[in-house]
Formats: C-alpha cells, sequence, structure tokens
C-alpha cells in the first residue's frame, strides 16, 4: 500500500490527491496554506488544558455532543471490548469553548474547513458522471453553512501499566464523516489497514496534513470512494504523550446520503454504537 504524499500546490495536486484516496483511503499534504507555527501554539495550548482540572468545568452536553470527553467516557470502537485510551475536547463554533484559551482553535478550525471544501471540490471533479449524477447534490454543497463539522482536540497520555489488555489509544474504526483533514501530530502511531488485512505506518510528518475518507463519502458515492479502517497504536518506545487535531467535515444534517439516509440519520446510528450518544 502507497499513500502518497502529495504537493498541495502542484499543478496535477487533485489528481495525485483522488489517486491516492482511491487506492489507499488517505492521501498526505505538504505545502499546504496552514501555518506551521499556529498548529504548534494550539497544541501547546491544549497541552496544558488537558493537564487542568479546569478542562472538568466544560464536559461534553450529549446532546449537541461539544466539549470534554474524559477517558471514562471515550468511544468503544464497533467490535472491541476497551473503551480508547484517550481523551478530548470537541470544538463547534457555536459550542462550548475554554475561555482562557485563545481564538488560535478557532481560526484553525476556519482555515481547515476552507481547506476541506477545496477538496471535496477535487473529489467532485473525480467522480464517473453516473456517480456524480445519482448525488443528491453536490459535495461541496453539501457542507455548505453546516453546524455539524467539528474540530476534536485529541490527548492520548502516557500509559500506566494499568491499562487493560488489548486496550489501545484507538481501535481499528472507519470515520464517519465525508473527509477528515488531519494536521501533524506530536507523536507516531496512525496507521491504515490495507485490503489483506495489514497494517501501515501513515508518512504524516509533523509539516504534514493526513486526509482520510469517512463512511459518509463511501455511502454517497456508492462505494466508488472506500473508507478505510485505521487505528492509533500504544507507544512502542517514549512512553510519552500524543496530541492530534483532526476536522471531521460533515454535511447539513438534512442532506440525503442514499435514498434510505439522511447524514443526521446516519450520525445518530454511529454515536449509538460507539457509545456516546
Amino acid at each position: 500500500m502507497q499513500v502518497l504524499r502529495v504537493n498541495y500546490t502542484d499543478p496535477d495536486a487533485a489528481q495525485q490527491f483522488t489517486e491516492s484516496l482511491k487506492n489507499t483511503g488517505f492521501a498526505v499534504l505538504y505545502n499546504h496554506p496552514i501555518p506551521q507555527v499556529l498548529i504548534e501554539d494550539i497544541y501547546s495550548e491544549w497541552q496544558e488544558f488537558f493537564k487542568s482540572q479546569a478542562k472538568n468545568n466544560y464536559r461534553f452536553h450529549r446532546e449537541s455532543q461539544d466539549g470534554f470527553f474524559p477517558q471514562s467516557v471515550s468511544e468503544t470502537a464497533k467490535g472491541y471490548d476497551f473503551k480508547d485510551i484517550k481523551e478530548y475536547f470537541q470544538y463547534y463554533p457555536w459550542g462550548q469553548y475554554p475561555d482562557f484559551l485563545s481564538d488560535k482553535t478557532k481560526l484553525l478550525y476556519e482555515q481547515l474547513s476552507m481547506m476541506a471544501k477545496t477538496l471535496l471540490d477535487w473529489v467532485q471533479n473525480s467522480l464517473p458522471t453516473n456517480i456524480a449524477d445519482k448525488l443528491s447534490m453536490p459535495l461541496p454543497k453539501m457542507i455548505e453553512h453546516t453546524p455539524q463539522t467539528m474540530l476534536r482536540i485529541l490527548h492520548y497520555p502516557p500509559l500506566t501499566g494499568a491499562e487493560p489488555k488489548g486496550a489501545v489509544r484507538a481501535a481499528a474504526h472507519g470515520d464517519i464523516n465525508l473527509l477528515t483533514l488531519l494536521v501533524g501530530s506530536t507523536a507516531s502511531g496512525l496507521q491504515v489497514q490495507d485490503a489483506k488485512g495489514l497494517w501501515h505506518d501513515v508518512p504524516c510528518d509533523k509539516e504534514c496534513i493526513a486526509v482520510n475518507i469517512g463512511d459518509m463519502l463511501e455511502l454517497c458515492t456508492q462505494n466508488y470512494y472506500h473508507s478505510t479502517l485505521h487505528r492509533v497504536v500504544n507507544p512502542s518506545d517514549e512512553n510519552c504523550s500524543r496530541l492530534s487535531m483532526p476536522l471531521f467535515m460533515h454535511p447539513r444534517s438534512e442532506v440525503r446520503l442514499s435514498p434510505e439516509l439522511t447524514a443526521g440519520e446516519f450520525l445518530k446510528q454511529r454515536l449509538e454504537e460507539l457509545g456516546v450518544a
């Protein structure tokens, strides 16, 4: 399996990007427009947030899914017995936000959302006519004025040795949404599964953005684009914490993904499966 590293500024970037998505479910972008200093500043702020007991003042709302999710209520991937070894904060522009943090996270959300629209344009233009014609609307229109897109700030703490046998930082799963944009994490660990069931490291350093297909894109393109299983493995050498920030690009709830399901109905089903709704 070869996940392509694509220069975002190349004339044929769209073709390389969609080719990698089609073949592996992932693509890695470099020379992208998000300032690295912004990403590093945001990681520093959230590292302090997760160290602080103040995080418990922003506990998530079950109905709206915004706010802080402690490890005790972390997701349990479908088919797994143990919760992931992680805690996280889900940021929406309309939702909770720690009042002692700067607005840099909000800026990152806006910049990644603009970039995601460009990437969905690339995907839309790559679709065969018989697939594109059956969409309820073009992919970029599905996300116009959406309140559902979410930036998740993830913290994987160092392992204590008391974790249940078989528990991992993030068990194998597919994402729910259309596309996920993941800025470079503070440590390695992300892997993708190939068609033979083998696992491969995703070649994404801190200056890159990894992009992967979500289950909603697979559904609305009638499996033309496949959502690929991925995971975050436990550290094998330095037992340090890991921070990552994926933007989950969601359609509006009323958007129809298939004749049977709207995006809102699909999301509700999946959150119930994960045990967080």
